[in-house]
């Protein structure tokens, strides 16, 4: 792209079978990009999603001189596409958020607005006492069974990883350019639990992380096997951080 001046901030969706979703997260995200009130652009990065309309709209949208469309050759999953996005991204702050929108964009700039402040990193918090978030009656099973599971794991967490943090999983979260390109240059992960490694690499670097109170709401459900499953796999995750982290193994930047 050439743009005719500086990016001062790169919004990065991470894209995968958003089928019956995808039009809709398209209208939002061109109307955020219309009303945003400093030079932005859309990195969308397309994580070899399997449907077709998903295809056809990041095509139409990639048209716009202020947004560009990353293509996986493969699926390599979501802290793999974040990062691509992040490294790729040309803005003097680099924001990430999922593509079910669960978080309104206009929550994009509250984490904006603390980079802006001084924070290297900000991240979304949804248990601070400020944070609000919409959940139909039919969720409250799942409010009970996802909340209890998550509040166990992001124990865990700050015991033997992250003390302070209360929140490390949110799909709302920026840096400063200087803070992506220290902490992202270092991420290994490529599945869900990169969210943790950037987090654990940050603290390392010595780089301020702050928590934002947001709104947010619940859109799905996912089964509890699924989510057993997932928190099996990022308690592993969070084992090889945390034994990299004691071996040195994020010292250096990955090439």
């Amino acid at each position: 792209m050439h743009h005719r001046k500086p990016i001062d901030l790169s919004l990065i969706v991470p894209v995968y079978d958003c089928s019956g979703r995808m039009s809709r997260t398209i209208a939002h995200l061109t109307r955020f990009l219309d009303a945003a009130r400093m030079p932005t652009e859309l990195v969308l990065v397309n994580d070899c999603s399997p449907s077709r309309e998903t295809a056809l709209l990041l095509s139409e949208v990639a048209q716009r001189p202020d947004v560009r469309v990353l293509e996986n050759k493969r699926n390599r999953g979501k802290g793999y596409s974040v990062t691509r996005g992040i490294l790729s991204g040309l803005g003097k702050y680099r924001v990430f958020t999922d593509a079910d929108l669960a978080y309104p964009l206009d929550e994009v700039w509250k984490i904006v607005g603390r980079l802006e402040a001084g924070a290297d990193v900000a991240i979304a918090c949804r248990v601070l006492p400020d944070s609000q978030y919409e959940m139909s009656s039919s969720y409250l099973r799942y409010l009970y069974t996802r909340h209890l599971m998550s509040r166990a794991f992001n124990q865990l967490v700050r015991c033997t990883l992250l003390p302070g943090v209360l929140d490390t999983q949110a799909g709302l979260k920026g840096f400063t350019a200087a803070a992506a390109n220290a902490v992202y240059s270092r991420v290994r992960i490529e599945g869900f639990g990169f969210d943790l490694e950037c987090l654990f690499i940050a603290r390392r670097l010595g780089l301020q992380v702050e928590q934002v109170p947001v709104r947010f709401r619940y859109d799905d459900e996912p089964s509890t096997v699924r989510f057993v499953r997932d928190a099996g796999t990022m308690a592993a995750d969070l084992a090889r951080i945390r034994w990299r982290g004691w071996t040195g193994g994020y010292e250096a930047t990955i090439s």
